[in-house]
């Protein structure tokens, strides 16, 4: 069993901004693959399915960002999946193009809050994730304004490439094929 948890925060007020691209991620999975996230157990609204073949529980823990890793722990806990193997995280980065994907088999947080969380209550750094661009904070933005904001048409558009994207990227990943999601994603955009 797989656990796919995106990363986000409650509360309509944060619907749609760069910081909840996990949550959009995990939305458009359960739309596909028609699994219902609304159970609240685990700090967490969860869902559980068939992905690619394989038994997953979705995620959209209800924590707040910050606090990311308290709801993920529990489920690691309950369901008793290894995080090395059987946990996705997926999560908004600032370091990437609006739209375009980074996944890692391990790594530090990078200065995200909710990994760095995660990481804590893991008490480790290797569990596998996709990174979706949300691009850079402008020069003189407060990070957390910024994280918090709304994309523009512009971005929306991509952004929307960007969560099919990583749908793809985590039927790979389920399916043992991280390589194969690493190989078709992590290559740099080619300017136009």
């Amino acid at each position: 069993m797989f656990i796919i948890a995106g990363l986000g925060n409650p509360d309509r007020q944060y619907e749609g901004t760069r910081h909840n691209a996990g949550f959009e991620v995990i939305d458009r999975i359960a739309e596909k693959y028609n699994i219902s996230v609304d159970t609240k157990k685990h700090r967490a609204l969860i869902g559980k399915g068939i992905v690619a073949g394989q038994k997953v529980i979705l995620a959209k823990p209800q924590t707040y960002m910050n606090l990311s890793g308290e709801s993920i722990r529990s489920l690691l806990d309950y369901y008793k999946v290894d995080e090395e193997q059987e946990l996705l995280v997926i999560y908004d980065d600032i370091s990437l193009d609006v739209g375009q994907l980074r996944i890692r088999e391990k790594g530090s947080a990078g200065g995200h809050n909710g990994i760095k969380n995660i990481i804590v209550h893991l008490g480790g750094q290797v569990f596998p994730r996709i990174k979706v661009g949300v691009g850079e904070k402008p020069k003189g933005y407060d990070l957390a304004d910024y994280v918090l904001g709304h994309f523009s048409k512009a971005e929306r558009e991509a952004m929307d490439e960007g969560y099919d994207k990583a749908v793809h990227a985590a039927e790979l990943i389920v399916s043992g094929q991280i390589r194969e999601a690493m190989n078709e994603y992590n290559r740099k955009k080619k300017e136009a």
